[in-house]
């Protein structure tokens, strides 16, 4: 389907410091699927806070964020969705008449992805990261209940507020003695490889837990996933919470709800 792009076209982009390629084949094919008038373009930079003001200055009508900016951005936008707030990371800005409002779907994604999996709250869980996702991560993980948690994070100076507003217990490194229902992965560790050697949690920890999670987008099938697979494990994938927080975005930019067969 052919896309006409005239002076009323409304633009939206993403910011990553490597972007990717899903963004603008799930949004634009919805747009297309859809007949709206919209396009969107992942794009990087080296200043976040003019990238955020050309967002305004030039009446684009939303922006996705990727690493490094989830923490950095929620500095630059006038409003801050309450979830987002209570998260302390934006991954999405919306452009309302030139006030820009800053909002967290990778929460939808998280916690949308555990509910339809039926993960029990009682599941002892390890989280890896300190950073923008791991945030969404525990804010999602903490509203469902789950209280036996341990945040495992090399970097204490972002770990430390994590640990004072959850009280989850915190370690700098795992080690493959700990057993644990299911583990998360919430750096970028696999990320854009297949290399099996490269996994954020040692194999003898996939082997016990009955769940592992990895919000890594690509590849599709990281080596974290692939592992736990090969085990027999249920895995939540960094693709099924991008497509949820797409969706999520979607419609913040568009004000249309995406049919369930798109």
């Amino acid at each position: 389907m052919s896309q006409n792009i005239d002076r009323n076209t409304q633009l939206c982009i993403s910011l990553a410091s490597r972007p990717g390629n899903f963004g603008n084949i799930f949004h634009n094919f919805l747009y297309q699927s859809l007949n709206l008038n919209f396009i969107y373009k992942s794009c990087s930079t080296q200043n976040l806070e003019q990238a955020i003001e050309g967002i305004r200055a030039l009446n684009i009508r939303g922006c996705g964020l990727s690493m490094p900016f989830k923490l950095e951005a929620i500095h630059f936008v006038d409003e801050i969705d309450s979830h987002a707030q209570s998260i302390g990371a934006i991954n999405t800005i919306v452009n309302e008449n030139g006030v820009l409002k800053g909002y967290n779907t990778d929460y939808v994604g998280v916690r949308e992805i555990l509910e339809v999996n039926q993960v029990p709250s009682a599941t002892k869980t390890a989280i890896l990261g300190s950073g923008g996702m791991a945030r969404a991560v525990l804010q999602a993980l903490w509203d469902l209940g789950f209280r036996d948690c341990v945040l495992f994070a090399r970097n204490k100076i972002t770990a430390m507020p994590l640990i004072e507003k959850y009280a989850y217990p915190w370690k700098s490194n795992c080690h493959p003695g700990e057993n644990f229902g299911m583990l998360i992965n919430a750096t970028p560790i696999g990320m854009g490889t297949v290399d099996s050697s490269v996994l954020p949690f040692e194999p003898t920890m996939i082997q016990q837990a009955k769940y592992i999670c990895d919000v890594v987008v690509q590849p599709e099938t990281t080596s974290f996933l692939q592992h736990g697979k090969n085990f027999g494990k249920i895995t939540l994938s960094g693709a099924q919470i991008a497509t949820i927080q797409a969706r999520e975005q979607f419609s913040l930019y568009t004000g249309v709800s995406v049919p369930i067969s798109l």
